[in-house]
Parts: structure tokens; C-alpha cells; sequence
């Protein structure tokens, strides 16, 4: 039998668990914590002072916190991301994808290049009519070497997200690799730019819709779940 945590340190977490992010909203259909992931997915790397990031090092610890939280029900997600490190989105998305609790995102303006594993890494995903996402081939920049190693690590690495985008979603491996590396979508780079309808129609996204959406199906999420452990 679990030992039952005291009210100072229950609070004491909870009160962590704020700082390092959004506020907690509690409602009699359950405590729902919105975590937000927006501009640059920051990895190793630290990002110039003028760019909005998502540290990585933050929201891996504080989804652990929300795993383990008794005073948190279900993680609302939402994203305006352009991407970024492809190992940090990664993380992100792998952590959330492994919770037990109810988890909906919502892509609400882009959830661009690593921005799609984390769309996609929760229980149900739900996208507004105006969103857009990019979906492209793994990039680098910046000096790398010149060998057939490096080329065959970034084809791995393309794989990897593949892997993970068709067995959380509902696109074929085969759509997702031509969206990819479509050309003539895009100006200047290979790959496709979904909009809202687009990405449902594909099977990236659940469907189409807005907060209310995101927030009634995490509720239903969270009674289902509530009524299973009674």
C-alpha cells in the first residue's frame, strides 16, 4: 500500500510543478495542467536572448512532477512551435507519449518540423482550421563532417521520427515520407505545409477544432479514467 504524502508536501510539489510553467486550473471536472510549448525547442545548444524557446531541461522534470502529481488530472497541450533540436523535441515527445494520465494537445498557429512528434504524442490531438504544419527531411546547420557516416546518421535520425509520427497518429508511413520530401510545396526547401483540414485529412491530427474541443475531450478522458480506478 502506498504511504499517503502530507498536505505540506503535496503542496510543496504542486507549488514546484507552478513555477516552472503554467498554473494549475482546477474545476469539479478535474485539475488540468496547460503546458505550453512555443518558438524554438531549445536542445544543448543555448539560443540567443532574442529568440522564444522551450528548454527542454525544464519540461522533462516537470512532466515527471505532473505524472506523479495527485492534484493533477490531465495535461493540456498546447503548441505554436517552428521546431528545433531534434533530440529535445524527441524527449518531449517520448515522456509524453509514456503517461498514464489523459493527455490532449492542440496546435494552435504552427507546430513546424520536431513540432509534429509532440502534436501528435498525446492520448487525442486536435489542430485549428487556420494552424499550419511543416513536415520536412532532418536539417543541419553549421559545420558538420563530409563523410557517408554523417549522411547515414541523419537518415536514422529521419527514421526515428518517422517511426514515432505513424505509430501516434493515424498517417501511413508511406504519406508521411511524401509529404517529406515533396518538392514544389515549398520555396526554398523539400517538404509539404499542412494546414488545419490537411493535417485531419492526412491522419496526422485527430481533428479539427479549437480549446473547448481539446478541453471537453480531456474531461471525458479524465472521467473515463476517474471511473476505471473507482
Amino acid at each position: 500500500m502506498a504511504k499517503k504524502q502530507n498536505p505540506d508536501s503535496e503542496q510543496q510539489e504542486l507549488e514546484q510543478i507552478r513555477q516552472l510553467g503554467s498554473d494549475v486550473t482546477k474545476s469539479s471536472k478535474g485539475n488540468i495542467y496547460t503546458l505550453t510549448i512555443i518558438g524554438q525547442v531549445e536542445g544543448h545548444q543555448v539560443a540567443p536572448d532574442t529568440v522564444k524557446t522551450t528548454k527542454y531541461e525544464h519540461v522533462l522534470p516537470l512532466l515527471a512532477g505532473i505524472e506523479e502529481s495527485e492534484d493533477i488530472d490531465g495535461l493540456l497541450l498546447l503548441l505554436n512551435t517552428v521546431g528545433g533540436d531534434i533530440e529535445a523535441g524527441l524527449a518531449i515527445a517520448e515522456m509524453i507519449a509514456g503517461m498514464k494520465k489523459p493527455t490532449v494537445s492542440l496546435v494552435l498557429g504552427g507546430g513546424h518540423s520536431i513540432g509534429i512528434p509532440l502534436a501528435v504524442c498525446t492520448k487525442k490531438s486536435f489542430i485549428t482550421p487556420t494552424a499550419s504544419m511543416t513536415v520536412h527531411p532532418v536539417r543541419m546547420t553549421g559545420l558538420v563532417v563530409g563523410a557517408p557516416q554523417t549522411f547515414r546518421y541523419f537518415q536514422r535520425i529521419q527514421e526515428q521520427i518517422a517511426d514515432f509520427v505513424t505509430e501516434n497518429s493515424k498517417i501511413s508511413r508511406g504519406d508521411f515520407e511524401h509529404y517529406m520530401m515533396a518538392t514544389g510545396e515549398i520555396a526554398t526547401d523539400v517538404g509539404t505545409i499542412l494546414y488545419g483540414k490537411e493535417a485531419v485529412a492526412s491522419g496526422l491530427i485527430d481533428k479539427l477544432g479549437g480549446l473547448s474541443d481539446a478541453l471537453a475531450a480531456l474531461h471525458r478522458m479524465i472521467k473515463k479514467q476517474s471511473g476505471q480506478m473507482q
